[in-house]
């Protein structure tokens, strides 16, 4: 006869959590089970004898103290308290980020007590015996990291929800009727959280924007910029004072200037671009050297310190370039017409300027405000063209202006010379220890509605590299310049790579047949082999990306510790002040200490430093979010495709896939893959086939079609077809 195995006595109530969030949110004060039991609003005995008895366990377990009989206080912060940020997932559990702690903890769900992603939180963490992965609990919401939310109004009689497309936002927003904002059901709006009640499921929040219907175009690229706090428009306050600025170039402002008018000088740029920061000057000297200007646009001769102008553009920090509009930092009658380098218009301009010798040393340098008059504006294309040919006998067709004409011998030769003096740059950069990634972007061909209608792939040339390397020289040398003083300045800094992160990377690119030796020397020596071994292979941009993410993050500091990624100890950015605020700030910086003065507060431009690349970082993300929008509204017109893609990434949910042809990604749902049934291998990053041993694994070959092209929520499913053989 079988032993009958008693079950243990379910607890009704479990009130541990509850205590110890009590106790820490008053960690000051001593409670008695009485006290707890009237903020928990219980009053029966049964639950009465229930927190008695928790009380005693945390107490046994340590992880409260009994500072009198019958009173119990919350452990020192300092023990198993900590404060650092939230990092959730896409199932509504999280992981708490703490460098002091060592590791990362697990925070399942009902221990999230109303934190949101990137929330600043003091978490107790628990479960830190050897051997276990160390868990913890949400205590206290130190500091919402966001309370602004796009989503989806779904209306009810007397109130709403708001329901975001973002996986990381876990719960939706209560909307009561006084606060719908006249939205009506279905529309995206912007939503503003301002309470989040203890007993509440959900946060309470109010409409503050009606953004318009899902699906539609303009809806959605502003959804994308609302999501990350983002501008769409100058204030109409702000619009009037720049009107209002006079732009005419005064002759009184032109005798406090290097006068470079008659300077061969000329611009650089995408076809399509509209505004012009920088231009290059060109002139031989009677010893053989050559004298070379960079020229910026003097910004900050316009862009007053204290105006409502300034405060705007240094809040906006940067320009966000979206897929088919820009976002800029500056209003257009500065950015577009004032500010930008135009040809055959005389400019303020704030200048590095060099002479070199025919081995790209230099000789002296220069820096200071100037005035010149641009001879000629160039595309790209045009100016890659005479690199190439090496010679004047074809009209070159400017596609800008719809005529053709004939450049001077005076700028053929000048753009010649220029070439050659920047590979000579560049090959000294790379073989100082400068990374070289040169990675594909994806464009598109849209039309006058906005659609995207192809998609082609910008790589950088000879052209680009020209303008890229004496932009570098300026910045360069305009950082070492002051850093050398050893004076307040804004570097644009660049930490050497997380080890684990290229450990990472090593056993990742293995999938695709390739080694790489981060431990035998040169970690950029290693990368740029590897680089140029994968150029032109149709898995080039995902390797191009995994290098990248093993890199640390370029940001800004008054604090330098150099550039990695550039090989440089001194690096700042002096040359786009129409587009970036540190470069404005570079330049008044600059000037303020050519005129004699002292170092400026270190703590208060480390703080517009923190500011500035904080801004960068969401410009960043809006960026990528409208790539990937344009590239779903592409696919939604290929549905009936089938498409040949590299398997990018894989996952217990299944595969990622990236389009050779147009570098769309989207995923395959593991359920959607009827060959077999497969199972998720971590270690070889792999799906396995259960009956045929089949293996779809990263960098494999596999042909896709459309499943779902889903704007609202910025999803794109495949179906899978088969594997390439």
């Amino acid at each position: 006869m079988s032993k009958r195995v008693r079950k243990p006595v379910k607890k009704e109530k479990d009130f541990s959590n509850k205590i110890v969030q009590i106790l820490t949110q008053n960690s000051n004060k001593a409670f008695n089970f009485k006290q707890i039991a009237a903020i928990l609003e219980v009053d029966d005995t049964k639950s009465r004898n229930e927190i008695i008895h928790d009380l005693k366990l945390l107490a046994a377990q340590k992880a409260i103290i009994e500072s009198e009989p019958g009173k119990y206080l919350v452990k020192a912060i300092s023990e198993d308290y900590y404060e650092g940020t939230i990092d959730m997932t896409g199932r509504k559990t999280a992981y708490f980020i703490c460098p002091e702690f060592g590791e990362d903890v697990f925070i399942p769900t009902n221990n999230l007590n109303r934190a949101l992603d990137k929330d600043k939180v003091k978490v107790y963490v628990y479960n830190r015996r050897k051997g276990k992965r160390p868990e913890g609990e949400v205590m206290e919401v130190v500091e919402r990291a966001k309370t602004d939310f796009v989503g989806v109004i779904a209306i009810q009689p007397n109130f709403a929800f708001v329901s975001t497309a973002n996986p990381k936002m876990y719960t939706d927003i209560f909307i009561p009727k006084d606060k719908m904002g006249g939205a009506e059901n279905g529309d995206v709006v912007l939503v503003h959280i301002e309470d989040w009640p203890k007993k509440a499921d959900s946060p309470f929040g109010s409409v503050t924007k009606i953004l318009g219907k899902p699906g539609e175009h303009d809806t959605e690229i502003h959804a994308i910029l609302a999501e990350y706090g983002l501008p769409s428009e100058f204030p109409i306050e702000v619009e009037t004072f720049a009107q209002q600025i006079d732009t005419s170039i005064q002759e009184d402002e032109i005798l406090k200037r290097r006068d470079m008018r008659q300077t061969l000088t000329f611009t650089i740029d995408p076809k399509d671009a509209k505004d012009f920061d920088d231009a290059l000057s060109f002139k031989v000297l009677d010893n053989g050297n050559y004298e070379i200007g960079i020229h910026i646009a003097d910004v900050s001769h316009y862009l007053q310190e204290g105006t409502i102008l300034d405060d705007e553009a240094y809040n906006r920090a940067t320009s966000v370039y979206l897929v088919d509009r820009v976002v800029p930092m500056l209003p257009e009658v500065l950015s577009n017409f004032a500010c930008s380098l135009r040809p055959n218009e005389e400019k303020y301009t704030f200048s590095a300027i060099f002479e070199l010798n025919d081995k790209a040393v230099i000789k002296n340098q220069w820096f200071g405000r100037t005035v010149i008059d641009s001879n000629q504006r160039f595309a790209y294309e045009e100016a890659q063209f005479i690199i190439e040919t090496k010679e004047n006998v074809i009209p070159l067709e400017i596609s800008i202006i719809g005529e053709s004409y004939k450049v001077s011998d005076e700028i053929v030769y000048a753009t010649l010379k220029l070439d050659e003096l920047a590979k000579i740059m560049r090959q000294k950069r790379m073989d100082a220890g400068a990374l070289s990634f040169d990675k594909v972007e994806v464009k598109f061909n849209l039309s006058d509605s906005g659609n995207p209608e192809s998609v082609y792939f910008k790589e950088s040339k000879d052209s680009n590299h020209l303008i890229e390397e004496f932009m570098l020289l300026a910045n360069k040398k305009v950082a070492e310049f002051i850093g050398k003083q050893k004076k307040t300045f804004i570097y644009r800094i660049h930490d050497e790579p997380n080890e684990d992160k290229l450990l990472a990377m090593q056993e990742l690119i293995k999938k695709f047949g390739y080694t790489v030796d981060f431990a035998g020397g040169s970690v950029a020596h290693a990368l740029n082999e590897l680089m140029e071994e994968v150029r032109g292979k149709k898995e080039q941009n995902l390797i191009d990306t995994l290098a990248i993410r093993s890199m640390s993050k370029a940001k800004y500091s008054t604090d330098n510790i150099g550039h990695y990624g550039l090989a440089f100890d001194y690096y700042s950015h002096f040359t786009s002040p129409i587009r970036r605020y540190p470069d404005v700030m570079v330049h008044r910086l600059l000037q303020f200490y050519l005129d004699g003065g002292k170092s400026a507060s270190e703590e208060i431009f480390e703080s517009k430093c923190i500011h500035c690349s904080q801004m960068e970082g969401l410009a960043t993300k809006a960026e990528r979010d409208s790539i990937k929008y344009m590239q779903i509204k592409y696919m939604q017109d290929h549905k009936d495709q089938e498409f040949l893609g590299v398997i990018s990434g894989v996952t217990e949910f299944g595969i990622f896939v990236e389009i050779i042809e147009n570098k769309c990604e989207g995923m395959v749902r593991i359920r959607e893959i009827k060959d077999d049934y497969f199972v998720f291998d971590e270690k070889q990053y792999a799906l396995i086939g259960q009956t045929t041993k089949s293996v779809l694994q990263l960098g494999d070959e596999i042909y896709v079609k459309v499943k779902t092209a889903d704007l609202v929520k910025k999803q794109l499913d495949f179906y899978y077809l088969r594997k390439n053989s």
